[in-house]
């Protein structure tokens, strides 16, 4: 893979919620109302002053208005922040249906070769509306046109006319079905991309639900073991102080500093399970203090080497001027899963590179390891994607990925041209930030406690 595989562990943009898809789908109905304001003015301007038929100019004109009138009212409403539900679309329909009634009654009703438009309304109500609105609309047309059959105001061709009625109403039903072919093609396939964004969007909620709910589980066994091993490693941790004031042990200088190094793990298994029953409640807001950025990624780097005992992880800072932001457990552990990533695959060492991107904090882990599998990068953000035989391998990129998308952040990886790969975790500095109100308190309390 090269630097063009970047994969990114975030929601696709095509992918709309239903709110913004019933939004796209009433402009789509503005957009088609403003060509049938212009077609019906040309063809009434054509009809009675070019081919001198008379119309009823007046009344038509003032159906034209009363569209023009309640496309204003949509675009008034599509400005609104509230959802436009079926009920507003097929209102919207029904409205279109009469003024077309309106406007065939006063140009010869079911003898006007445009009498077909009424299918245009039906196509649109099949794709738009639920099942019976769609019915609705079905059985206001077909007794629209059935009305028209028997109450309308004929067409009466001026004296010396070389056309006949019937010949023009030929020529009528051909620019007809050219007029409903072309809007369908432009405006029904518009409607379904939307139908079909919101359907992948949908279906993205589901795999975050499901994704959700996995961590969810994850979590409760992780706090549920760490409950469990609070007692024992409390146990240990007073026999272990016991043993280090007993004078056989005290008098051998190899056996007290064996006590020591075992206190001081026990004291790093403490702080992971003290850690783990943090990151148990809410992800952000429990724990949290004002820091910065640069504090903050400098302490999580460093708290790492030295948990870790690694001495290979080299740290580029090039974030520039810092900016204050709150602390976070949870964000700690996603920074400590990238870096243990890249020791497991390049035990050698392995970059770290913190900078901005205008508004954006971008942390990249580089190392010179295998690299990623080719189906790893395609499903990254996934649990258990991983190519390492032991089980549970996978959830570290998994859980990173969460964490990223709850901050509305991103997680991108790819393969490098010299060999190795690169992960990248970009977040929103806005996300990070405390709000103003809490910023200032987390200030003077540290103040005030002479931080």
């Amino acid at each position: 893979m090269t630097d063009a595989g970047a994969l990114r562990a975030a929601p696709a943009s095509a992918r709309l919620p239903a709110d913004r898809a019933g939004h796209e789908n009433m402009h789509q109905l503005v957009q088609l109302r403003w060509l049938a304001v212009g077609g019906q003015l040309l063809t009434i301007g054509l009809t009675h002053f070019a081919f001198h038929i008379r119309l009823p100019v007046v009344p038509m004109l003032g159906v034209l208005v009363g569209l023009v009138v309640l496309n204003a009212l949509s675009l008034v409403r599509l400005q609104l922040p509230y959802r436009i539900t079926n009920a507003a679309l097929f209102g919207a329909l029904l409205l279109d249906v009469a003024a077309l009634s309106a406007q065939l009654y006063l140009s010869g009703g079911a003898t006007n070769p445009f009498v077909s438009l009424f299918l245009l309304q039906v196509v649109l109500g099949s794709v738009l509306l639920d099942r019976w609105s769609t019915w609705v609309i079905v059985g206001a047309t077909s007794l629209a046109f059935a009305l028209l059959t028997l109450f309308y105001r004929p067409i009466t061709l001026p004296a010396g006319f070389r056309e006949t009625l019937f010949g023009l109403h030929v020529q009528g039903m051909w620019v007809c079905f050219a007029l409903v072919a072309v809007l369908l093609v432009l405006f029904v396939t518009r409607i379904n991309g939307n139908l079909r964004a919101q359907d992948a969007y949908l279906a993205d909620m589901r795999r975050r639900a499901a994704e959700e709910e996995h961590i969810v589980r994850i979590g409760t066994l992780a706090s549920g073991a760490a409950h469990e091993l609070g007692t024992p490693l409390s146990s240990m941790s007073v026999i272990l102080g016991d043993w280090r004031r007993h004078p056989a042990i005290a008098r051998d200088r190899d056996l007290a500093q064996e006590v020591e190094e075992m206190q001081a793990e026990l004291l790093r298994c403490k702080a992971i399970v003290t850690g783990i029953l943090l990151s148990s409640g809410e992800a952000r807001g429990e724990e949290s203090a004002a820091t910065s950025v640069r504090a903050f990624l400098d302490g999580v780097v460093t708290g790492w080497r030295a948990a870790r005992g690694f001495a290979g992880a080299r740290y580029d800072d090039r974030f520039g001027r810092d900016v204050p932001i709150a602390s976070d457990v949870v964000l700690q552990q996603a920074v400590f899963n990238l870096l243990d990533n890249a020791a497991e695959a390049a035990p050698a060492g392995f970059d770290i590179r913190l900078a901005r991107d205008r508004d954006d904090l971008v942390f990249t882990v580089a190392d010179r390891g295998p690299g990623f599998a080719p189906d790893q990068l395609a499903a990254l953000g996934t649990p258990y994607n991983s190519n390492k035989p032991r089980l549970g391998a996978g959830l570290g990129l998994f859980l990173v990925a969460n964490v990223a998308r709850k901050l509305d952040g991103t997680l991108a990886a790819r393969n490098r041209a010299g060999g190795g790969a690169e992960v990248t975790l970009r977040l929103p500095l806005a996300g990070l930030a405390l709000a103003e109100g809490a910023l200032r308190d987390a200030v003077a309390a540290e103040a005030a406690h002479g931080g």
